[in-house]
């Protein structure tokens, strides 16, 4: 049953020269509009690592299963890890309605290379368009890396959007999840979702410390600045990694982040016993009751018959009819 994953990467040298020559307005400027993104740029990927954890993902659940522990990253984790809290988002991104603006269109026709990218972030001109640029370059090279030096599409639609109090967090959850169920299930692929931001939130669970740091409560905190900036092995092998996972502990695992300071769950939405997540290409099922133990709540079986077939693809019959009832099911949570 084992995967053969291939976890490739785009070179990021270029957008980290980019930022690292920005003064401190403008980077303030990128942080106020979207986030902790440049610190994934930053964010080694361990490929032994991955690839081993990759083995104990379960398509069945949207989870990841070490024996009897089961642990998944959450819509709150990836919001307190990006810090979109700074960006007042209230609305599911959904796919069923598209008009395609004019770049959009340039882009289907020519296709936006990595080095159009970093061209268009070079010329002088306005900082905001500058940084605008930038935000789109990592959604499309690092969270949605797709296809390799390039942006896809569909990325653009999402970007557009952001402007419009759109979360990308429930887009970057599903297509981890359904780049990790194809892989799975084909037992071999290319895992095309936000590797840098999940191993960061593996790290937070993995990372034993009797304290919480003051600093946790101070506005200009960032996680996952502090989770990139950690001292860790990186010589540990595949096989050392998996038999770690087999080994696996209740007692070994942090199980609340000690960044995460929300008490609200998101557990359901409208009809559904779970969260029904929209992305780019599809969609798929998510049931945070699995993991209370993240919460710091008592862990129950929850009801998850008909999670499976949640999942869906943007090809499939009838996909336009069930994002609508997924959308609707969200809007029925504010």
């Amino acid at each position: 049953d084992f995967t053969r994953i291939s976890v490739a990467q785009n070179n990021l040298q270029e957008l980290k020269e980019i930022w690292d020559q920005w003064n401190n307005e403008v980077r303030q400027l990128f942080y106020s509009n979207y986030g902790d993104l440049p610190y994934l740029l930053d964010m080694k990927v361990d490929k032994h690592l991955f690839r081993a954890l990759a083995q104990f993902w379960n398509p069945a659940y949207s989870c990841f299963t070490f024996g009897k522990v089961d642990l998944v990253p959450t819509i709150e984790e990836y919001v307190a890890l990006l810090q979109c809290s700074r960006i007042q988002v209230d609305r599911i991104y959904s796919k069923v309605v598209n008009v395609p603006t004019f770049l959009k269109k340039l882009i289907s026709i020519t296709g936006m290379s990595e080095q159009w990218v970093t061209a268009r972030i070079k010329q002088k001109g306005d900082s905001r368009n500058k940084v605008e640029v930038f935000a789109l370059s990592i959604y499309g090279l690092i969270v949605f890396p797709k296809i390799l030096g390039h942006i896809d599409e569909a990325v653009t639609d999402l970007f557009d959007r952001l402007d419009k109090r759109v979360t990308p967090v429930p887009v970057i959850l599903v297509e981890t999840f359904r780049s990790f169920n194809a892989c799975r299930r084909a037992r071999e692929g290319r895992f095309i979702g936000c590797s840098q931001l999940l191993l960061a939130w593996f790290h937070s669970h993995f990372w034993k410390v009797n304290k919480v740091s003051y600093r946790v409560f101070s506005e200009s905190y960032s996680p996952l600045e502090e989770v990139v900036a950690m001292s860790r092995r990186d010589d540990i092998s595949e096989e050392k990694w998996m038999e770690i996972f087999r080994n696996l502990q209740e007692e070994d695992i942090e199980w609340r982040a000690l960044w995460l300071l929300s008490d609200e769950i998101l557990y359901r939405c409208g009809d559904f016993d779970w969260v029904p997540l929209l992305r780019i290409w599809g969609a798929v099922g998510y049931a945070p009751l699995l993991v209370l133990r993240q919460y710091r709540s008592r862990q129950f079986v929850p009801a998850t018959q008909g999670l499976d077939e949640c999942e869906f693809s943007c090809k499939d019959d009838g996909y336009k009819r069930k994002a609508r009832e997924m959308a609707n099911a969200w809007n029925q949570t504010r």
